[in-house]
């Protein structure tokens, strides 16, 4: 059984979530992500990237966006302008969702060395909601990115 995750454990996730979103969009991709309160509900096609996570924390990490704010960061990654969410775009954002979820868990001793990432799962649409299981950790983001919006949920647990 997993214990309760308490407050300061969370603060910290929360925090080394806010570190990674930063620096992974800022060296990947040379933009400034910040952390913001509010943010317009997501509306019309949608692009999210999921990452389990394995051994020492169980669960998922979702990065999710607007299919405009998915095109623009492929854009700034490849240099190619996609005129719609191709396979293109699917693999940036899902390679996004990866570094985030690598970068995130590299900062706990443990999780670094005894936590495993799964490949992305890119879901697209306009019509669908995700769901995870109840988890002792939940963390929900959103993050400002030129005038777009990322969300990133993490739900999981320290099974160590």
């Amino acid at each position: 059984m997993a214990a309760l995750a308490d407050g300061a454990e969370i603060a910290q996730l929360e925090q080394s979530l806010d570190r990674a979103m930063g620096e992974v969009f800022g060296t990947m991709i040379g933009v400034n992500c910040a952390r913001t309160e509010s943010a317009a509900p997501m509306e019309g096609q949608t692009i999210a990237a999921l990452i389990g996570l394995a051994g020492a924390m169980s669960g998922t990490l979702v990065l999710q966006s607007e299919s405009a704010a998915a095109m623009h960061v492929s854009e700034l990654m490849t240099g190619i302008g996609p005129t719609e969410v191709d396979a293109m775009v699917r693999d940036a954002i899902g390679e996004m969702a990866n570094m985030v979820a690598g970068a995130w868990k590299g900062y706990d001793p443990v999780l670094a060395s005894k936590c495993l990432l799964s490949t992305p799962t890119v879901v697209v649409g306009s019509r669908y909601e995700l769901f995870s299981r109840r988890a002792t950790v939940r963390i929900d983001r959103v993050y400002g990115v030129e005038g777009s919006f990322f969300s990133v949920a993490v739900a999981c647990e320290r099974t160590e």
